[in-house]
Formats: C-alpha cells, structure tokens, sequence
C-alpha cells in the first residue's frame, strides 16, 4: 500500500470521528461527560464505550484500515443503545448518519441517557440478529466496493496478451481517489441492469455531482477501469449495449450521417429501445492509458508517438505483422512455448501463400525476441488503412495505425475553437462539460454566444487496448473524461480457462 492510498484511509477515519463531534458534544453532556471529549478522535469513542461499559480496546481496532471504519460504526451503534435507541432503524441512522443523527440525540430535550442497564436487559430476537448481520455484510462490502477495491473481470480479448479472456482482477480506488457514486440509491452488486426484469437498478432521485476524494491523476502507462464514454445512451438489447454502441448503429443507419440514424432509431423504439445513463452506470471498460491530459498523440505505422518521441510497445501488447522466415519450419510447441502463439485456431499464425512467409500476431516480446533468435528474417507490421475512425469527419483523413496528431485537453487548459477542430473536441465540450455548442452560419456558439476559444473543466485521457487490431478504443470513441476513471487495475487474483490458469494468480498487472 502506497503512502497516498494511507493518507487517504487514515482520513476517511478522521472524518469518520470527526463529522459527528457537534452532536456528539451534547450526547456527552447529556452522560455526565465533558462535552470537549467529543472533538478528539480516537478518544471520543474511547468515552463513548467507557459509557456504554464495552470492552476499550476496539478503540485500538479502529487503526486497521478499511476494518476501522466499520469498528467506529460499531461503538457509534453501543453508544446511542445507552440513550435507549434498540430499533434497527436507529442503529442504522447511527452507523450510517451520524452526523445528522447524534445531533438530533444532543439536542432532542426528550432523549436522556440511560447508561447500560437498559442495554444489558434488552434482548433481540432471532430474525433480527439475522438482519443485522446482513445488512452489516452488505453495507461493508458496499463500503469497500466504493472506497477501496472492486472486482472485475475481463470480458474480450481487448487487453490480450496483457490481460486474457476471464482473468479476475482486483481494481483499486484509491489510485485516482474513492469516487463518490453519483446515484448513490441503487441495488447493492448490481452495476446497471437488474436480471430477469432487464430494467434498471437504480433510481435517479438523488444525483451526486462528480466528487472524487483524493484525487490523483491517472499515469501514462497505467491500466484503467473507466466507465465507457459512449455508453450514455444505449440499445437495451442483449446484441447491442456496448458491444454495438447506439452512435455505432447510429452512423450505420444513416450511412454515416448521425442524424438521419438517430431519426431511424427513434421511429423503431421496439426495435431499438433506448436507455440514457449516468455516468457512474455507464458499462465498465479496461484498456491502458496512452496518453495523459496536455500531451499530444500520434499513431504512425502502428507507432505510438507522444510529444513527438515514440513510445515503447507494451511487452504482452500484440499486433498483426507479416513475417518471413528463414525457411525452418514452424515446430508447433515451440511456437507456443517461445513466442505464445497457437497454431491450431488459425488466428495466431496463417499462411499468406508464399513460401516462409506468414501473418502472424505477435506480441512485441514475441517480436523481439523472433528477431533476436533468427527465426524470422524479417517482420514487417500490418497497416489497417480504414478510415472509420474518431472524430468521423472528412476533415481528418486519419486510420487506426495512422492517427492524429490529436491533442489531450487539459483542465484549466484554453484551446482556440475552430471549424477544423470543432468534430474532434465537439462531444468533451458538449456532452462531458455540460454546454450547448453549435455551428450556425459557418460560426460557433457555445451556450449562445459567438466562441473562439473553449477552457476545459477537466482532464482527459487517450485509452488504448493492447490488442491493438483487436480493441474498441479510443480510436473509435475519442477522449475519456477525469470524471469517467474508476480505478487501476491492480492484481489477478484467478483467472479460468477451461481450469485455472495457474501461472496467473496474483500477478501484478503491468
């Protein structure tokens, strides 16, 4: 565990017993105590089971990350049993809200305390210890899902050979800062859709502004679970979602015209039932961050250039590339041994039809090291020229091996607002930062008024999945928001394929 992510549990702990000293002040004064007492952590709930007569020593289990906190909400429950609160919905608004709950007890002239006689008499009964410990579970497994970790598995060969198909990952919160949900009333466990009813699992009654507490930038290089840009509005069919994206289906409808698809969509709602989501429910995606917020990118003949200096391949990335070989034959184990390559689904390796010569998909290791060993004589990659790509203009006649250069927006950054590139920064100013922007009589406007120029509010980031044939990316979809980021992938804690891969578990990601 990092120095940051420790500040940052030792915090939420402060806060913890900090927020509720107010009311906490009155309750002290109410039990013969000082009401001072209340402002100091640790000892504040030191007082709080010396009243309630339970065993002090939890005060020292407090100091265990993430355990702490669910320790503290334990003796906030004792102590309100003291002033005769045994209902569940009582203890759960004093483990839950203290900070508004406890100064209702301070300062409610009817509430007294009562010390622990009460509480030794009180008996509960077998359904509610049974309640109890459910709720208990799921709210510290919610706790911990949004402040802490949260599991994920990898559902497509996108990240292949870095991450495979069925890895199960660990996903860490606290290296871009706990993110608060931003529809906080959901279904526990449930990401978006409930099963068998297909409807959705949260309700939009309360809506929670982007918060991230702790925030760290994300790194150029690391590995991120982010919720899919383009998944605001969705196909609520099983054979759509994210896997044909509504602006995908859009374009096809109307041959490349957004707004004539979009006309076709809205005329069939039987045949494309249409869901808008909050960010925060928008589909989990996982790809490796290439270019951080301010940099400038560039994709040549597959290389990724950043700033101008070309970047390394990501040592289990792989990419298609023809090779020639030396004329030796191809040794099926040794292929799949040396360089992880299958022969036998006719993916990895296919024959072009002349001699010592094959198309192969390799990763950059496997690249290496066939040139290293005098396997192939030479390797030469496989240039994608289609030019479907992101922003989907005329303007930018760009491809997935040949893209940009394009430019990161930066928050606080100020970008000149033109023609050109108005396709390309038109859904971050739009969509993702909340203004009206369009082009009438061959100007721009933003929230009505003439623009020239645009100050972005947020950081982005240019995602790529390492199966760089192989991926649904930023390529396709563009920039991904500050506000959008989830968390680092961290750890494979299992991983299946047919039985467990054993050479997989807990292996750090890189």
């Amino acid at each position: 565990m990092s120095t940051h992510q420790l500040l940052v549990l030792v915090v939420i702990q402060l806060l913890l017993l900090l927020l509720p000293s107010v009311g906490l002040y009155k309750m002290f004064e109410k039990a013969g105590a000082p009401g001072w007492k209340a402002f100091v952590p640790f000892y504040n709930t030191w007082v709080m089971l010396e009243l309630a007569e339970r065993p002090k020593h939890w005060v020292f289990w407090q100091l265990i990350p993430v355990v702490g906190w669910f320790i503290s909400m334990g003796i906030f429950v004792e102590f309100v049993k003291t002033f005769g609160k045994f209902h569940f919905y009582e203890h759960a608004l004093a483990a839950l809200l203290p900070v508004f709950y406890f100064p209702y007890i301070g300062f409610n002239p009817k509430d007294k305390f009562m010390g622990s006689g009460p509480v030794k008499k009180h008996k509960k009964g077998t359904a509610r210890e049974w309640v109890d410990a459910g709720v208990f579970a799921i709210v510290a497994a919610t706790l911990i899902r949004t402040f802490v970790f949260e599991a994920y598995t990898i559902p497509t060969g996108s990240m292949e050979k870095t991450l495979l198909i069925n890895d199960f990952l660990f996903v860490s919160k606290f290296s871009y800062g706990p993110r608060i949900p931003n529809t906080p009333l959901s279904i526990p466990f449930v990401h978006n859709t409930m099963p068998i009813t297909n409807g959705n699992s949260y309700v939009e009654w309360i809506k929670v502004p982007y918060t991230r507490w702790f925030a760290s930038p994300v790194k150029r290089g690391d590995v991120v679970v982010f919720n899919f840009p383009a998944g605001d509005t969705v196909i609520n069919l099983p054979e759509f979602q994210s896997q044909r994206p509504y602006y995908d289906v859009a374009r096809e409808l109307g041959r490349g015209n957004m707004d004539s698809g979009r006309q076709v969509i809205l005329s069939k709602p039987d045949d494309y039932p249409l869901v808008i989501r909050p960010v925060d429910k928008q589909e989990n995606y996982i790809k490796r961050c290439t270019a951080i917020a301010g940099d400038t990118l560039q994709i040549k003949d597959q290389v990724v250039y950043i700033n101008g200096q070309a970047q390394i391949f990501p040592p289990e990335s792989q990419t298609n590339y023809t090779v020639e070989t030396k004329g030796q034959p191809l040794d099926e184990t040794v292929m799949k041994e040396e360089y992880n390559l299958d022969m036998t689904n006719g993916e990895d390796v296919r024959s072009t039809g002349t001699p010592n010569q094959y198309e192969m998909l390799l990763t950059w290791s496997a690249h290496e090291k066939m040139l290293k060993n005098g396997l192939a004589k030479s390797i030469i990659p496989l240039i994608d020229s289609n030019h479907d790509v992101y922003p989907y203009d005329h303007i930018h006649v760009w491809s997935r091996d040949n893209y940009g250069p394009i430019w990161i927006p930066s928050k606080g950054a100020t970008m000149n607002l033109t023609l050109e590139n108005y396709t390309v920064y038109e859904r971050a100013i739009r969509v993702y930062e909340g203004n009206k922007l369009e082009i009438k009589d061959g100007k721009i406007y933003l929230n009505d008024q003439p623009a020239t120029q645009y100050t972005f509010k947020m950081n982005y980031y240019w995602m790529m999945g390492d199966n760089r044939h192989g991926s649904q990316d930023s390529r396709y979809w563009g920039f991904v928001p500050e506000d959008h980021v989830v968390g680092e992938a961290w750890l494979i804690w299992m991983s299946w394929n047919k039985g467990v891969r054993w050479n997989r578990l807990f292996k750090k990601i890189k």
